[in-house]
């Protein structure tokens, strides 16, 4: 293997750990989010299409001739674990989870953009492929977020000005 498929591959075990942590951000978020039902759907739809990134990552690894790294998935799940955890004691919980979301969106976009570019470099079309379309489903849960925001905060703000205890959550 040459330094550019080294890197290829470093690099997917990276996004497989990113899309591990995803995972338990998502699932804690969705779990707790209980008057925010628009919201709640779109976590619960995309914690789906995370799963499925994450197993199509495993695919690509496979193909050629890897695995994830064990010890990266274990640190990004506990890194994700104590996101949501963290999450839960705070007043402004769903603005919060917001903005950790949309941010986090933004870098997995930019991780897919480099994995789609070492990826052609490297000859691997199929890898690229995958990258390619796992890219567009995190470019559209971003642009679902960036359209969200205002809205849910806005009632987030309502909710608190009525001094409900829901509006964290």
């Amino acid at each position: 293997m040459t330094d550019m498929d080294d890197r290829l591959n470093q690099w997917l075990r990276d996004a497989h750990a990113m899309e591990r942590q995803a995972e338990q951000m998502l699932d804690g978020e969705a779990y707790r989010i209980e008057n925010y039902p628009q919201l709640k759907a779109r976590m619960e739809q995309h914690l789906l299409e995370t799963r499925s990134q994450r197993e199509r990552l495993e695919q690509c690894l496979a193909r050629r001739g890897t695995s994830p790294s064990a010890m990266k998935d274990v640190a990004a799940r506990f890194m994700g674990m104590m996101q949501a955890v963290t999450g839960a004691a705070v007043g402004d919980e769903v603005v919060k989870g917001l903005l950790a979301s949309y941010t986090f969106e933004h870098m997995e976009i930019a991780s897919y953009q480099i994995l789609i570019a070492a990826a052609e470099a490297a000859g691997d079309t199929e890898t690229s492929r995958v990258c390619e379309e796992i890219c567009r489903e995190e470019e559209a849960m971003a642009g679902w977020l960036a359209e969200a925001i205002p809205g849910i905060t806005r009632a987030h703000l309502a909710r608190a000005e009525a001094k409900l205890e829901e509006a964290k959550r």
